[in-house]
């Protein structure tokens, strides 16, 4: 749990300098969500059965899988930065993650365009806390992932709390997916996937007890949409994006609350390669977003709060 001596540390500046090769000013948007789905070697990051029951829920059976050198390519041409990570499962699947350290390596490659998170399955204990700090200091990644529902624990079980605070004291953001997931939908048992871990209320008490770890709760939240934008609300370092849905079926609550209390917290993300920001670019683009807002969804809020922007 948090040291309330460090309490006098503003979050809102990340402990990180900016990524000097990546020009904000001359970004579209920044997409705080998408996902490497293969490694350099081939290996997926899930079992063939978990990404068929994505491919089917989300109906994008057959389409490639990009590499993160095709990622950089794609978000080139689009004059955009996309957030890419991968998810560490193994304690749950038995299934090998893809390291941390190649997506990070990868990402180098491409630092105008690219921006590391890491995935580190919390049941890992002080070892995911040691990789946690090598990641940041030696590989530069900026934030980490957690999917609850995959990963099968809580965010507010004590197990995840000693990640959670090197996460805080190295000034990274930690994003959560939330609400239903399409992995594993369709499957029986749902692959084994329980969706209760992924409520946002859960992740309310990890706002309390790290008041300075930045989150990001991820998706509309179905069945939990209020629930996250009472906790977005209520806690004031966490934010919401807005990928795995198209924004014509976003809740309207939830553009509500965007257009206003949450105008500064809301982040553009896509859930590349299932939804392309193309796809959720043209949707957004007819959503009753004010004009004043939809630059701070498609990158303000983004810059500010990976610490992309220079002094």
């Amino acid at each position: 749990m948090s040291d309330p001596a460090k309490q006098e540390r503003d979050p809102s500046s990340p402990a990180l300098a900016p990524a000097p090769a990546l020009d904000v000013d001359a970004l579209t948007a920044i997409d705080v969500h998408t996902h490497a789905e293969i490694s350099k070697d081939g290996h997926g990051a899930l079992s063939p059965e978990l990404f068929g029951a994505s491919a089917a829920y989300f109906k994008t059976e057959g389409h490639r899988q990009p590499t993160i050198e095709e990622m950089a390519r794609y978000y080139r041409e689009r004059r955009m930065a996309a957030v890419v990570f991968t998810v560490d499962a193994e304690h749950a699947t038995g299934h090998p993650r893809i390291a941390n350290e190649e997506i990070a390596e990868s990402c180098a490659a491409h630092p105008d365009v690219l921006i590391p998170f890491a995935s580190i399955d919390p049941h890992k204990g002080r070892a995911g806390v040691r990789e946690a700090r090598r990641l940041v200091r030696e590989h530069g990644v900026r934030g980490f992932k957690f999917h609850p529902s995959i990963q099968a624990f809580a965010p507010d079980d004590t197990l995840a709390y000693p990640l959670y605070e090197a996460i805080e004291e190295l000034g990274v953001p930690a994003l959560f997916h939330t609400g239903q997931t399409g992995i594993g939908a369709g499957v029986p048992g749902g692959g084994g996937i329980r969706l209760k871990y992924s409520n946002p209320m859960l992740v309310d008490d990890v706002a309390v007890d790290f008041p300075h770890l930045r989150i990001i709760l991820a998706h509309p939240s179905f069945p939990w949409q209020d629930e996250a934008l009472a906790v977005a609300t209520h806690k004031p370092y966490v934010h919401i994006d807005l990928s795995g849905w198209s924004p014509k079926y976003f809740p309207p609550q939830l553009v509500r609350y965007a257009n206003s209390l949450l105008k500064d917290k809301v982040l553009f993300g896509s859930d590349y390669p299932v939804i392309t920001p193309d796809r959720w670019l043209a949707d957004f683009e007819r959503l009753d977003i004010k004009p004043e807002v939809r630059p701070k969804i498609l990158k303000e809020n983004a810059a500010r709060l990976l610490g992309l922007l220079k002094d």
